[in-house]
Order: structure tokens, then sequence, then C-alpha cells
């Protein structure tokens, strides 16, 4: 997996970022610990996902009736079919549960897919970028301290299954190390005539079998 630790400027919020698993399915897990409590607070994590990186919206709302994940997606239509390069950002917010062990610790997981790339040259692998998820805070009865958190433009519920308007705010955090890498495995693009001609060839000879078997076996009228 791939772990990313920020540190806020502020009162020392931690945010974890891992990619797990491997291939091209893969579960975002993703860590905060407040630097202040934050009790009767919803607490989430807005992440832009690239091109690269996609939720699958309907296996989204599967996990959201079983009460498994809480997220919101911009937009929430996608299409999983897409190449990466024909593709376009999307804006995740992924609502975090409180950790039982920790009071001042939040978290929550939910499944992404890596699209398919463009046959790179030299390469068998590209890059897929994600930065640093920001954490964000909807408190309706309690107030943040307007050194560390400041309003944030997010037109979204306190929460998955409520529809009342919520006003976030977002913590200010240092410009540090906000990245992780996801590896997309490519084809190599010197190879793109010889699988083109090996495809080509494939089709024909499945096309002829079956045309065969269907003069040999098949009734006409």
């Amino acid at each position: 997996c791939v772990t990313l630790d920020v540190q806020a400027a502020c009162l020392d919020t931690t945010v974890t970022q891992e990619l797990l698993k491997e291939g091209f399915h893969r579960d975002l897990q993703v860590k905060v610990e407040l630097g202040e409590d934050a009790g009767g607070c919803a607490v989430a994590a807005r992440m832009r996902l690239p091109p690269g990186i996609y939720v699958d919206p309907y296996e989204l709302a599967t996990l959201q009736q079983h009460n498994l994940t809480k997220a919101v997606l911009f937009p929430d239509v996608i299409d999983v079919e897409a190449p990466e390069y024909l593709a376009r950002d999307l804006v995740l917010l992924l609502f975090l549960e409180r950790d039982a062990r920790c009071a001042r610790c939040f978290r929550a997981a939910v499944p992404v897919h890596a699209r398919y790339h463009r046959p790179a040259p030299g390469t068998h692998e590209a890059l897929v970028v994600l930065e640093s998820p920001e954490v964000l805070l909807c408190c309706c009865h309690s107030h943040l301290s307007t050194e560390c958190w400041e309003p944030a433009e997010v037109d979204t519920p306190c929460s998955s299954d409520n529809t009342t308007p919520c006003q976030w705010h977002s913590t200010k955090h240092r410009p540090a190390y906000e990245e992780s890498m996801l590896r997309v495995p490519v084809g190599l693009r010197e190879h793109s005539s010889l699988v083109c001609a090996l495809t080509l060839l494939t089709t024909g000879l499945c096309s002829g079998l079956i045309l065969a078997a269907a003069c040999k076996y098949g009734h006409f009228w």
C-alpha cells in the first residue's frame, strides 16, 4: 500500500491516505486524527480523483444501501468503460466514521478502479497522481477556531442520507508532500503493430470457424 501523511499547519491534524490491494481494483482508505475535539461534528474528506482512477457509482450505491460506505460523488453520472484519455476528473466527498479506539480519530474506505491508459513508449506502467484529501468539518452545535478552520465551498449536506444544507469548514494545510502514486500497467507502443495484426488474424480465424459451423450444423429456411 501507499501511505501519505500530511501534517496540518494548525493543531496537528493528521491525514493518512492508503491504497490497499493490488491491480486495477483497489480500496482507498482515509484516516484523520484531529488536533481538537470534534464532538457532534460531521467529518469528511474531499478528494479530487484524476481521470486515471474512478469510483463506480453503482457499486457506491450498493455499499450505501448496506451502510458500508457514505459518500457523495460529483458528477454522479460516470462512464465506467471510458479509458483514461477520454475521462475527466471526479470529486469524492467521503464521510468518515469515528474510530472506537481513538476519540479524535475518524476513518472510511471506498473502492476505486484504475482506467485503461494508452500504450506508452518504453515503459510498462503509467502513474496516476492522487492528491492529499482536504479535511472538512460540519458542526451544527459547536464553534470551531477561526485560526484553524475556514468556511469551505461545499454544496452538500452534513451526511449522505440528509438533505439539509450544511456549512462545512476546512483545515489550512501546509503545502507539504501531498501526493501519492498509483502505478497502472500499460502496453508498449512498440508492440501496437504486432497486437493489431494478431487481433485481426484471431478475429478472422474465429469468424471463419463460426461460419463453417453454422453452415455445417445450421438449419436454414
